[in-house]
């Protein structure tokens, strides 16, 4: 039998980072009491009316033009219909026709078979990125047999980022989500912390054989860990080639990832797009963006938003990062890789890097082989490590002018860990570790000795 392709596209919503909502004043705060950020329009009181904000739009132009996209000067809101009980209007105000930006790309990169010496770096295709707001959240419970509705997350502006079917696998499409966080993170323009809902994954799997169209795609909603995204691909995809070898037919179906399981669970049917009847929104007029050419010259700068002003204040994205962290330290590109995805870690290591003699090449073994290990095994960030940059540098110092040697050292970061605010030679003089320096006086004296006897 032809082999199977796999064909995987995601749908991202990230939350924007803004103070608040995208079309009312109510702050914007995670885990308020329920209910306590909800403003007449988020609660779809009669009469009330969207007003668009500012930063939410911002945000959105600058992550386009960071996954290279073309950013439209001429934008329309729309109506998505659905009911449901967390959403109190009955429809959903996005951009379904003309979208804030199109056409992107995003470079990402993954390991072969976990080996970091082998990564391959490949290339998705951004279709769009539209504003929207989020829906509230129901909170099912089983015991009293009945859901409660919190609003506070009504009405907070999101950003859908829409990734074409280009990967294959739960490997690749994890990258590319890690990649997207960490531009957005940059950028400011989400805190994309997965934890918090702030990104959340949609994930569109099909299979087909070789010269075939596209089978029929199932869509996994709402992953919010990269890893259960990883397996969740990787399920959905053996479970569809299980199916079809077995005479079976996927279904073009809503399904949930249950990760406890490790499987993925049928929701619902599929909705297609005449299920939301979508319309304009006819309280928004078309949103307008300007460039350094279009913009008026009497027009107040206040009122409008120039793409190119955002444009010029991007900061430097991952991918410089790891170039100039490659470039400046001689370190092995995939090193660049682990300091960017631990949060914390390249300041970290630049820091320890400033403040040692040590090559950055045998900084960068202590930094992931001692440092990292020990912070995951410990389920702690760089940010709460016990032993600061200055102590690993004083460590790392010892060792370097061969004080102490490497047995030694790692004695008294095993010491350090226990973070009792000593320096690394106060442990060294209070463990009575063997100094490097003394032993070679030692073995001076023994061999002027010796040789003073072969000359009698």
């Amino acid at each position: 039998l032809a082999p199977w392709i796999p064909v995987v596209g995601l749908e991202i919503h990230a939350q924007i980072s803004s103070n608040s909502k995208l079309f009312s004043g109510s702050q914007v705060q995670f885990a308020a009491p329920p209910n306590s950020l909800v403003s007449f329009f988020d609660a779809s009181l009669p009469g009330t009316l969207p007003v668009l904000n500012r930063r939410c739009v911002e945000a959105a132009v600058m992550t386009g033009l960071a996954l290279n996209c073309s950013i439209n000067k001429k934008s329309l809101f729309d109506r998505k219909h659905y009911f449901y009980a967390d959403l109190p209007a009955g429809y959903q105000i996005t951009q379904q026709r003309v979208p804030i930006a199109v056409n992107g790309s995003l470079s990402y990169s993954f390991c072969i078979d976990n080996k970091m010496s082998q990564m391959v770096t490949k290339t998705v295709r951004i279709k769009q990125i539209q504003l929207e707001q989020d829906s509230g959240k129901s909170l099912h419970d089983g015991t009293r047999s009945q859901t409660l509705v919190d609003l506070n997350r009504a009405g907070v502006g999101l950003m859908e980022v829409v990734m074409e079917p280009d990967m294959c696998c739960g490997e690749e499409a994890a990258a590319a989500v890690r990649e997207l966080q960490l531009i957005l993170q940059t950028l400011g323009s989400s805190q994309a912390v997965m934890a918090e809902g702030q990104l959340r994954v949609d994930a569109n799997v099909s299979v087909h054989h070789p010269g075939e169209p596209y089978g029929v795609r199932t869509e996994v909603k709402n992953i919010n860990s990269i890893r259960f995204l990883a397996k969740a691909v990787d399920y959905e995809i053996q479970r569809q080639i299980e199916e079809l070898e077995n005479g079976g037919t996927i279904l073009n179906e809503t399904r949930a990832f249950d990760s406890k399981l490790g499987c993925t669970v049928p929701m619902r049917d599929k909705e297609g797009k005449q299920d939301y009847r979508f319309m304009p929104e006819p309280n928004l007029p078309p949103l307008i963006l300007y460039d350094a050419k279009s913009l008026p010259a009497n027009m107040n700068h206040q009122q409008v938003i120039n793409i190119d002003w955002i444009h010029e204040r991007l900061p430097d994205l991952p991918s410089v990062k790891r170039e100039k962290l490659v470039e400046q330290y001689g370190i092995l590109p995939e090193h660049s890789f682990t300091l960017l995805n631990e949060d914390g870690l390249a300041e970290f290591f630049e820091s320890v890097a400033k403040q040692t003699q040590m090559k950055p090449k045998k900084v960068i073994g202590w930094i992931l082989n001692d440092l990292l290990s020990y912070l995951k095994q410990h389920s702690l960030t760089v940010k709460e490590s016990p032993v600061s940059s200055f102590l690993l540098a004083d460590l790392l110092n010892l060792l370097e002018k061969k004080e102490i040697s490497s047995t030694a050292a790692k004695q008294v970061l095993a010491e350090l860990w226990k973070g009792e605010g000593k320096t690394p030679l106060e442990i060294v003089k209070e463990q009575k570790l063997e100094l490097l320096q003394d032993q070679k006086e030692l073995e001076q004296i023994c061999q002027a000795v010796i040789d003073e006897q072969e000359n009698q």
